[in-house]
C-alpha cells in the first residue's frame, strides 16, 4: 500500500519504504507503530542526511507484519534488494565473495558473489578473495567434493584422488552428504567437531582392518589440526564468540569482526559501512546485514557499541535455535579482544581517510567532476601485433580490486597500438550494465588518449581520460599539449594502477603465446588432432610443462591413448639438447 500523507499510515507494526517521484527507494525502516515512527521524520530535524532525504520524498509505501521480528527480517531483505542510498549499509557488499554449497543431489562447493533465491547454503562475505580461493582448494583436496558442472563420467580429478566420483557410483549419496556436512562445519570454524567425527570413523575402519582407509582419515585429521595450529593463540577452551567493533568518521564506519571458535581466533574480516548514523545505528545495521545470510551464529556476540533493539537478539536466537547474547563486557578476555578489534577498525578508518585525501588531491589537480572512487587502468601487450592482449585493472577507493580485473584477446591485426586501444575501449564500455568508472587511465601518451576518446565517443560514453607516459611518468590530459603536475600521493596511486594493468596484460599475452607455440608444435605430431590438441593445452598449458611430462602423465589427458602419448613424449625428448 502506498500513501502520500503519513497520517494515512496505520498505527500497526510493519515496514515503511520512502520513495522519490521516480519511484526509486530512498530508505527502508521498521517500527511497531508505522504512523508514529514516520511522523518523526516530518518534525524539525538537525540531521543533514534526513533533511536531504525528506526533500526527495514523494510517497510512502508500507507493509504490515505479524510482529516486530517479522518486520526486522523483511526490512533486512528489502535493504539487500533495493540498496537504498539513505540506509546504513555494507559498502559495495556485492563485491565480497561468498562460499556456496549448491543444492544439487551431490553438492559442489563454489565461490560466488551473488546470493540467489535458492536453497543453497552460503558462508561469508569474505574480504580476502585470495585466502578464500586457497581455502576452497584445501577443502577440495581434503574432502574430495566434486567440481564438475555435469556428472558425465569419471574425470581426471577422480583419477588423481581429488574427487570421490559420485558420477560413477564411487560413493553413496548418504556418505557424500556426510562429507558436505563436514564442509559446513569447517566454514563455521567448528574444527573440533569434525575431528571427533573423523576419529570415530578412523577407529571403525581400523577395527574392520581397512587400514588404507584409516590412513586416509588420519591424514585428514592431521590436515585439519595443522589448520587449527596456524590460528592465533588460545584464550580459553570455552570461548565461542564473534567480536564486533566499529569506528566511524562522518558517513563512513569501519567494522572489524573477530571469529572465536573453541578458544582460538580463527578469522578476521573488516568491512566498510556507508551512511551517516549513530554508532548504535551502525552496529545494529551491520549485525542485521552480516547475519542476514546463512552463517554460523555463536552464542555470544560482543560489541563495542550497545545494541538497543531487543528484537535483533530474539531473531538471532531463533536462527541459531539456541539463546544468543549481545553485550559489551567491562573487563576480562572479552574486553581485551574487543580492544584488539577496535584498534584494527581505527587503523582501517585512518588508512581509508588517507586514501580519500589522496583521491581528493587527484580530483582537484586533474579538475575532475567528482572524487575518482573507481579508476580503471587499460593497457595493451603484444610483440609485432602478434598475440595481442588487452587488460583492465580496477582500483576502488585507491585500492586494487583484482576480482574486477578483466582481460581481452585483441582482434586488431598488425602492430597498431592506437587501433588496439580503441578496440579495447569500445569492447570494455559498450556494455550498458557495466559500472562506469570515474576516471580511465591509459598507459601511453597523447596518441593513446586520442584513440581512447574516439572509442568512448563511438559507444556513447563520457568518462574523464588521462594517460601516463612510460619514460618520465608524465600525466597527460585531453586538450593540453604539456603534461600536468600531479603531487606524489596521487601519482603513486596512478603508477600502481598502471603497473597492475601492465602486469595483467603481459601475463595474458604470455599465456596466449605459450598456447600458440604449443598448438603449432603439436601440429607436427601424428595422431594429435583438434580435440587432443585442445585437451593437451588445457591440461598442461605450456610447452615446458608438456615437455617435462612422462608418458603416464600424458596418458591422463582426456581422449589420449598410449601410442599417441609415446609419440608426444618422444617428440619432446628429441627436442632437448
Amino acid at each position: 500500500m502506498r500513501v502520500k500523507d503519513y497520517r494515512e499510515l496505520p498505527d500497526k507494526t510493519g515496514v515503511y519504504i520512502f520513495r522519490d517521484s521516480r519511484g526509486q527507494v530512498l530508505y527502508v525502516g521498521k517500527s511497531i507503530s508505522l504512523r508514529k515512527r514516520v511522523s518523526s521524520y516530518f518534525r524539525e530535524n538537525d540531521n543533514p542526511k534526513t533533511r536531504a532525504m525528506m526533500r526527495h520524498l514523494d510517497s510512502i509505501e508500507y507493509i504490515l507484519t505479524g510482529n516486530e521480528k517479522e518486520a526486522l527480517i523483511l526490512e533486512s531483505n528489502l535493504i539487500k534488494r533495493y540498496r537504498p542510498p539513505y540506509n546504513v549499509r555494507l559498502k559495495d557488499d556485492k563485491r565480497y565473495p561468498f562460499i556456496k554449497i549448491t543444492d544439487e543431489e551431490y553438492p559442489r562447493v563454489l565461490i560466488t558473489r551473488t546470493i540467489g533465491g535458492d536453497s543453497a547454503r552460503y558462508f561469508g562475505p569474505f574480504t580476502d578473495t585470495g585466502a578464500v580461493r586457497k581455502t576452497l582448494k584445501f577443502i577440495k583436496s581434503l574432502f574430495r567434493v566434486r567440481s564438475c558442472r555435469r556428472m558425465d563420467g569419471p574425470c581426471l580429478n577422480s583419477q588423481i584422488d581429488l574427487c570421490h566420483a559420485p558420477c560413477s557410483g564411487g560413493i553413496s549419496r548418504e556418505d557424500y552428504m556426510e562429507i558436505i556436512d563436514r564442509v559446513e562445519l569447517f566454514f563455521q570454524g567448528r574444527y573440533t567437531e569434525i575431528i571427533d567425527e573423523l576419529e570415530v570413523e578412523m577407529n571403525e575402519a581400523a577395527g574392520n582392518l581397512e587400514f588404507e582407509r584409516a590412513a586416509i582419515i588420519r591424514d585428514q585429521i592431521e590436515s585439519i589440526r595443522d589448520v587449527m595450529e596456524r590460528q592465533y593463540a588460545a584464550f580459553t577452551d570455552s570461548l565461542d564468540q564473534d567480536i564486533i567493533a566499529s569506528e566511524g568518521s562522518g558517513d563512513t564506519s569501519a567494522v572489524v569482526v573477530l571469529q572465536i571458535r573453541d578458544g582460538k581466533i580463527i578469522g578476521k574480516d573488516d568491512f566498510i559501512m556507508k551512511g551517516s548514523a549513530t554508532d548504535t545505528e551502525v552496529m545494529e545495521a551491520f549485525i542485521k546485514q552480516y547475519y542476514g545470510i546463512p552463517r554460523y551464529i555463536p552464542g555470544e556476540i560482543i560489541v563495542n557499541h550497545p545494541v538497543r533493539d531487543a528484537v535483533i537478539e530474539e531473531w538471532l536466537s531463533e536462527l541459531r535455535d539456541a539463546p544468543v547474547r549481545i553485550h559489551s563486557p567491562a573487563g576480562g578476555v572479552g574486553r581485551r579482544l574487543l580492544n584488539i578489534a577496535r584498534r584494527n577498525a581505527s587503523v582501517i578508518l585512518k588508512q581509508k581517510s588517507k586514501r580519500r585525501d589522496v583521491l581528493l588531491e587527484l580530483r582537484d589537480e586533474l579538475k575532475l567532476p567528482g572524487i575518482p572512487g573507481r579508476i580503471e587502468g587499460l593497457d595493451i601487450s603484444n610483440i609485432g601485433g602478434e598475440s595481442a592482449a588487452g587488460s583492465v585493472a580496477v582500483f576502488i577507493d585507491g585500492k586494487p580490486a583484482p576480482s574486477q580485473y578483466r582481460r581481452y584477446r585483441i582482434r586488431t591485426e598488425g602492430p597498431d597500438d592506437y587501433a588496439m586501444i580503441r578496440e579495447l575501449v569500445e569492447r570494455r564500455y559498450s556494455n550498458p550494465e557495466l559500472d562506469k568508472p570515474d576516471l580511465i587511465l591509459i598507459d601511453g601518451g597523447k596518441g593513446q588518449i586520442r584513440s581512447a576518446l574516439e572509442g568512448l565517443r563511438s559507444v556513447g560514453v563520457d568518462v574523464p581520460v588521462i594517460s601516463i607516459a612510460k619514460k618520465r611518468e608524465e600525466i597527460y590530459v585531453p586538450g593540453l599539449s604539456s603534461p600536468v603536475e600531479v603531487s606524489e600521493g596521487p601519482l603513486q596511486v596512478l603508477r600502481h594502477l598502471r603497473d597492475e594493468a601492465h602486469r595483467f596484460a603481459v601475463s595474458y599475452h604470455r599465456k596466449m603465446r605459450e598456447k600458440s607455440s604449443l598448438e603449432s608444435e603439436l601440429d607436427s605430431i601424428r595422431g594429435v588432432g583438434p580435440m587432443r590438441k585442445r585437451a593437451l593445452m588445457e591440461h598442461f598449458g605450456s610447452l615446458d610443462e608438456l615437455g617435462r611430462a612422462s608418458v603416464e602423465e600424458i596418458m591422463a589427458v582426456r581422449n589420449m591413448n598410449r601410442d599417441v602419448a609415446e609419440r608426444i613424449h618422444s617428440h619432446f625428448r628429441a627436442r632437448k639438447p
